[in-house]
């Protein structure tokens, strides 16, 4: 009996542990993933045809979404910014990011009806 109570404070110890680990992940794995590197317009643009890197763009995802993608930010000036999007339709862009811990990423840009930036996400494919 002792021994079933001791196993079980052990195992909810553990899964406390575990739950608190992939949380803490889950909230920061865009900084920790893509967070490396400051947006530059040029390396983003040249980066979009290499296939030397596979996460080709990954590393200025973080930088570019925090700080230059700012709500509000008009649409034509994210297009003059980023250059041409990997797909787009009437209310989002998206850039291919390349491959980043082993999946496909892009980031994805939603705009309002007037044509302001909402929101910005790093996203899988």
């Amino acid at each position: 009996m002792k021994l079933i109570k001791i196993s079980t404070i052990v195992f909810t110890i553990f899964t406390l542990i575990l739950t608190i680990v992939f949380f803490a992940w889950w909230a920061m794995e865009d900084k920790l993933v893509f967070g490396s590197d400051k947006f530059d317009q040029i390396k983003w643009i040249q980066s979009a045809q290499t296939v030397q890197t596979e996460c080709k763009r990954g590393d200025m995802a973080y930088d570019l979404q925090q700080n230059v993608l700012l709500q509000g930010f008009p649409r034509d000036k994210v297009a003059i910014l980023l250059g041409r999007p990997s797909y787009e339709d009437d209310n989002s862009m998206a850039y291919d990011l390349g491959l980043c811990m082993h999946i496909y990423h892009n980031l994805r840009i939603t705009f309002d009806k007037n044509g302001r930036l909402m929101l910005s996400r790093i996203l899988t494919r």
